[in-house]
């Protein structure tokens, strides 16, 4: 067992979400698939990546996600500020998110 939460977020722009919507899977953002990993944030990292990342834009999409639905795909690995962020090897099924909501500056 660990510490680590059951749930995470995953920031979208609106685009990003409706192309997620159509195929029914999430590959990555441009950053995620330099990286190659999927970018996520635990609730209380998530206003520090939208103030970071996603400054000045708006309609964006926050997908909270289940994170036990995708195993061994996931890992913690620090990152910002030496904090440990889940990070997804692979691709994130819309199975795995478990509710979104629209957010605006």
């Amino acid at each position: 067992m660990t510490d680590h939460p059951a749930t995470a977020y995953k920031i979208l722009t609106a685009d990003q979400w409706a192309q997620f919507e159509a195929d029914g899977v999430f590959l990555g953002a441009p950053v995620d698939l330099a990286d190659g990993y999927i970018h996520l944030s635990a609730a209380d990292q998530l206003q520090g990546t939208l103030d970071k990342h996603f400054a000045g834009q708006s309609g964006l999409v926050i997908a909270e996600v289940d994170l036990t639905a995708l195993g061994e795909t996931v890992k913690w690995e620090v990152s910002r500020g030496n904090a440990l962020f889940p990070h997804i090897y692979g691709a994130l099924p819309m199975a795995a998110v478990l509710g979104v909501r629209e957010f605006n500056r």
